[in-house]
């Protein structure tokens, strides 16, 4: 098992595109001081107003291989040719200076993470049902048709792998999602499991 501390967490919000995942993630960052992102690493070079180190780590071919080789990405994948992935020493990093860790990222990704003994809290974010997704993804009005359908086809085997994952929330209403999310995470602190030293701190010491 991957070794993360036990009182700060990793975040993972999983949900079909146009599941609203990422304003979702951007709400929370924005609100809560203790939740930092997972900056993906990337060997794709940055597009014009990225800022390395907020947008992605830009790093070359020869030193993501290098991570690979160390074991460092929890997560990794070709995507058109370029490669992201998810570090493992960058969230420790984050947690050991006391912050949770949010990470958005698709089934295929978190699953990879999981299987890797990470104890990470997953949310799957759902529209109310297919009509609303597909109306979401017309609305943004950045896909063909044929796109979108591609994108309805992958939520519903998406949705299959619905039962490997925590949580569930769905996505009406955005600020209830939001809401949602905090709620998850401020509960997951209260775990007993999480928790250290209560005795000594009950008595004093």
């Amino acid at each position: 098992m991957i070794s993360l501390d036990k009182n700060k967490f990793l975040i993972i919000l999983i949900a079909p595109s146009g599941g609203g995942k990422t304003t979702i993630r951007q709400a929370v960052l924005a609100r809560e001081d203790d939740v930092e992102y997972s900056v993906s690493f990337t060997t794709r070079k940055p597009r014009e107003g990225e800022v390395d180190g907020v947008d992605y780590c830009f790093i070359s071919l020869e030193e993501f291989t290098e991570r690979i080789e160390q074991g460092d990405f929890l997560e990794h994948a070709n995507v058109h040719g370029n490669l992201y992935g998810t570090s493992h020493s960058f969230i420790k990093n984050k947690m050991n200076a006391g912050k949770h860790v949010l990470l958005d990222i698709d089934v295929q990704g978190a699953k990879q993470i999981l299987g890797k003994g990470v104890n990470a809290v997953t949310i799957f974010i759902l529209p109310p049902s297919e009509s609303i997704l597909k109306k979401r993804l017309n609305r943004r009005g950045t896909d063909t048709k044929e796109v979108i359908e591609h994108r309805l086809k992958n939520a519903a085997s998406e949705i299959d792998q619905i039962r490997h994952f925590d949580y569930l929330v769905i996505n009406d209403k955005v600020e209830d999602a939001i809401k949602d999310v905090i709620c998850i995470i401020r509960s997951e602190e209260k775990k007993i499991e999480r928790l250290e030293n209560i005795k000594d701190i009950f008595y004093g010491g």
